[in-house]
């Protein structure tokens, strides 16, 4: 239901089509409002209209406008001054043209208003301009004066009302240099794949059920103290840190998401399974045995001389030739028994 009061009458201009409408705020604030308040005795902080020149505070009838110039000179401005610029929006919103609703930047946007048909002779030319839009799916881009200053303005169809969003002028509208990471960064098509996983797994979302928690808590807070009963204790904060790997931070996000929608987990991506610490210290290890390796390969032989150690006691005998002679003619004596061979051969 439209509130009882209008903020501003006048009327659309549609060609030479003039329909007489009322505007209407579209929206409201709920936010928990607070006074200033004397912290020794809480009473209300005033803030009171003086004038400097004469030190005493004067009513509202006796401010005026006044525009201040670079060198501190007031320059006054007058409600009568305003109303007689040559400015055709004043009481008219002017439609400039029709434009596709997706070729609207939502950065543009600014406060939304309802549109109502003003009398009886206003519901014809109205209930045109609607469906018009309705039927073409564009949006009509229009001028309008509100509160000293003239706006740009988007009319589109809401339900079976037309409603009007004003719009910052584009030169109101920064730009983005120096915003952007000055770092480049390459982002994997794994990555992608799992950021598109999470979104997937979040879905969609119902507007209507979102609200404001923060809201809500303050009031409950001050319902508790009002009424002398133990404020709400604040929840634990969630346990956070810096994230490192990004794979794994996307990775745990998915399960979570899924977890809480009661859909099984996702399988684990490889490449994530691949980076765990377990894995890695057996990997090191490959690495040292093999650099000990190359040390180790005299280690081998020598285990091989340690299992063959009659060889080295046969050495023995060579000591004992170098003591007795006689012993290294035995070892001659013993070479010919392994010609015998060739013997065989002869005969």
């Amino acid at each position: 239901m439209l509130p009882v009061r209008s903020i501003w009458n006048g009327a659309i201009s549609f060609g030479l089509v003039s329909i007489p409408i009322k505007l209407v705020n579209a929206t409201e604030s709920h936010s928990v409002s607070f006074r200033q308040v004397h912290l020794e005795d809480g009473g209300r902080i005033r803030y009171r209209k003086v004038c400097e020149l004469e030190d005493r505070e004067v009513t509202q009838g006796e401010i005026g406008k006044a525009y201040e110039d670079a060198d501190g000179t007031m320059i006054p401005i007058t409600d009568e001054d305003l109303a007689a610029l040559p400015i055709p929006t004043a009481k008219t919103i002017e439609i400039e043209g029709f434009v596709p609703a997706e070729s609207v930047d939502p950065l543009q946007v600014d406060a939304a208003y309802y549109l109502a048909a003003n009398g009886v002779p206003a519901a014809k030319p109205y209930t045109l301009l609607r469906e018009a839009l309705r039927r073409s799916g564009k949006v009509a881009i229009c001028k309008f004066a509100l509160r000293g200053r003239e706006r740009l303005g988007m009319l589109r169809v809401v339900d079976d009302v037309l409603a009007m969003h004003g719009l910052l002028w584009p030169d109101e509208i920064r730009t983005t240099e120096g915003v952007a990471p000055d770092a480049s960064v390459t982002v994997r098509d794994k990555e992608l794949d799992l950021a598109d996983a999470l979104m997937d797994t979040l879905g969609e979302v119902d507007l209507e059920s979102l609200h404001d928690d923060y809201r809500e808590a303050v009031e409950e807070l001050i319902a508790a103290k009002a009424s002398g009963a133990e404020p709400p204790s604040a929840p634990a904060p969630a346990a956070g840190g810096k994230v490192l790997d990004l794979m794994a931070a996307l990775e745990k996000s998915v399960r979570e998401a899924k977890q809480s929608r009661g859909e099984p987990p996702p399988e684990p991506v490889a490449d994530i399974t691949a980076l765990p610490t377990p894995k890695q210290p057996p990997g090191k290890k490959s690495t040292a045995t093999t650099k000990k390796s190359t040390p180790q390969a005299p280690q081998p032989t020598k285990r091989t001389t340690t299992a063959k150690k009659p060889t080295p006691k046969k050495a023995t005998p060579t000591k004992s030739t170098t003591t007795k002679p006689t012993a290294t003619k035995s070892t001659t004596k013993k070479s010919p028994p392994k010609k015998a061979t060739p013997r065989k051969r002869s005969a």
